[in-house]
């Protein structure tokens, strides 16, 4: 039971004896309230799944939560309640409300979101876009017409409890619900109408044109010089999300394209757009797209590449360069209707099963960019080495890589060694834990090596392997010793004196970084090996000839 987006632990500390932080406790509830809510377990610590067997709840705590978290939140909603563990101990579960209309604060004017497992502040530029997420909150459970259950499409409502109850995503509890209670626990129903997601999903035709936004698709293919060679669209509404993402995977023959790469006596295919990755990025253009506002959904493929657009921007929180470890939904309950029937590989953003799947083809992990109005997500076709190929797929069989594993093998061996700040800025992690995290066991089972101190450190794939896997590795020197540094630059300085560091640089090799090589300059120069005339960017190196 691991902390997340929906859920929060807490000591029972926060609200009894003299440590209670009853402010520290209304942040929360802020952060839950003005996300798509949560539960906040108070009474079970950090690292634990179950409360002390001999905790006891005082029943008074109920009465003070919630007149202190009236007192210090505004526009928040909350059900305490006293849950018994099964090793006896008691705990406080916190229910915290979404925030439908109107957006939550404490009653000192400070706002806060819910971002994956932490709560961060929501700066005054971000209230005006907040306004919009709530929109777009409010649009999934929303009545505007009054359509009776009866009224719905009896195919698409029939085809929805067949998945629901063959999905091994899905609690035994739930499948064993009637009809009517299983549509009405997905919120396709309320009080026997239709909700705007029960219309998306289970709707005729006719009532699903009619909704605030329903999702229309184009896909457009152009030529090598980007010219229109072909277009399909799907946007006559009579399909669900889910019977659309199925036409769009098997109506394009594009997607079947592939190239063979040689693997010893036998042949491996290698899509130009693995299918998993089409699935899971359509599907996530579906469920975190903003259904307050107008706007198709392009597939744009290239010769080169292939372009996904999404109307409205990321989530409150998601930006392109922490996508791979935010998690913000912007659409819960579809969120969570596409991930039981198995339409994505997970509740949130999804992109580090994409991020496993190209690096495990070798090929780039994707680019997103967030627009004025959209956001684009842009995978290449191209290989980028069929020999990081041969090694991924090596690394995968042979040792049953974890995904955070096989993303980070594949990040390092494509940019053929990686030093840890680099590493850090790609997986948006702020500490060497987080890098550690991410590395999991690649050291300990000699996969990837490393030289260097803390900031410092170089990470690169052991050439052991390498050789293991008939890796042909080019000539690197991006992991050159220090002492054969220091004598390719006093080889350089013998034939150029009065150089200057990017002149030597060039000649030696651009693969060094500069701030290596600057590090090895400044050693030499106090070690007397060489001199310097000028600074900064004018410096000018040469030997020293009195050494």
């Amino acid at each position: 039971m691991k902390e997340n987006s929906s859920l929060d632990k807490k000591s029972l500390s926060i609200i009894d004896g003299k440590k209670a932080d009853w402010k520290e406790l209304a942040k929360d509830c802020v952060c839950f309230a003005n996300s798509a809510g949560g539960n906040i377990l108070i009474g079970i610590e950090d690292d634990q799944n179950v409360p002390v067997a001999s905790q006891k709840i005082n029943p008074d705590l109920i009465e003070a939560i919630q007149k202190k978290i009236s007192s210090l939140t505004l526009y928040v909603g909350i059900a305490p309640k006293i849950i018994t563990a099964d090793n006896g101990g008691e705990y406080i579960e916190l229910t915290v409300f979404r925030s439908s209309q109107s957006i939550a604060c404490t009653t000192d004017g400070k706002y806060y979101m819910r971002v994956s497992d932490q709560c961060k502040p929501i700066l005054s530029d971000d209230i005006e876009r907040l306004f919009a997420e709530k929109n777009a909150f409010v649009w999934e459970d929303k009545t505007v017409k009054k359509i009776p259950l009866s009224d719905c499409d009896v195919t698409k409502l029939n085809q929805f409890l067949k998945d629901i109850r063959s999905s091994e995503r899905v609690s035994q509890f739930i499948k064993d619900m009637h009809d009517e209670e299983i549509v009405d626990h997905y919120f396709l129903t309320n009080n026997g109408v239709l909700t705007n997601l029960g219309i998306l999903w289970i709707g005729n035709r006719k009532d699903r044109a009619v909704i605030h936004y329903p999702p229309s698709v184009q896909f457009i293919k152009y030529d090598i010089e980007e010219r229109k060679v072909f277009k399909k669209v799907w946007d006559d509404f009579s399909q669900n999300p889910k019977e659309l993402i199925n036409d769009i995977l098997t109506q394009i023959p594009d997607w079947n394209e592939f190239v063979e790469v040689s693997d010893g006596i036998f042949r491996k295919n290698i899509y130009n757009y693995p299918p998993e990755v089409i699935r899971e990025l359509v599907a996530n253009a579906f469920a975190h797209r903003n259904y307050s506002m107008r706007g198709d959904i392009f597939i744009n493929l290239y010769n080169d590449r292939l372009e996904i657009h999404s109307p409205g921007l990321l989530p409150l929180g998601v930006t392109p360069e922490n996508i791979l470890t935010k998690s913000v939904q912007r659409n819960p309950l579809l969120a969570k209707l596409f991930y039981d029937l198995k339409l994505m590989e997970k509740e949130g953003s999804g992109y580090d099963k994409v991020y496993e799947l190209l690096l495990g083809n070798g090929k780039e992990v994707p680019i997103v960019l967030e627009g004025d109005d959209r956001v684009v997500v842009t995978i290449k076709k191209r290989i980028m080495s069929n020999e990081v190929l041969r090694l991924m797929d090596k690394a995968s069989k042979e040792l049953q890589l974890r995904q955070r594993e096989l993303i980070t093998l594949g990040l390092i061996a494509q940019n053929d060694g990686i030093s840890a700040i680099e590493l850090a800025n790609l997986l948006n992690v702020v500490n060497s834990n987080g890098v550690q995290s991410w590395l999991g066991r690649l050291l300990d089972l000699e996969l990837v090596q490393s030289k260097g101190k803390t900031k410092g450190t170089f990470y690169f794939v052991n050439p052991e392997f390498l050789r293991s896997s008939d890796f042909i590795e080019k000539t690197n020197l991006k992991r050159i010793e220090p002492h054969r540094l220091q004598e390719l630059i006093y080889e350089d300085l013998k034939n150029y004196p009065k150089s200057a560091i990017s002149d030597i640089n060039k000649r030696i090799g651009e693969e060094i970084k500069q701030r290596t090589l600057k590090a090895k300059l400044d050693e030499m120069i106090d070690s007397s090996l060489l001199i310097k005339e000028g600074e900064k960017r004018w410096t000018l190196y040469s030997i020293n000839i009195n050494q």
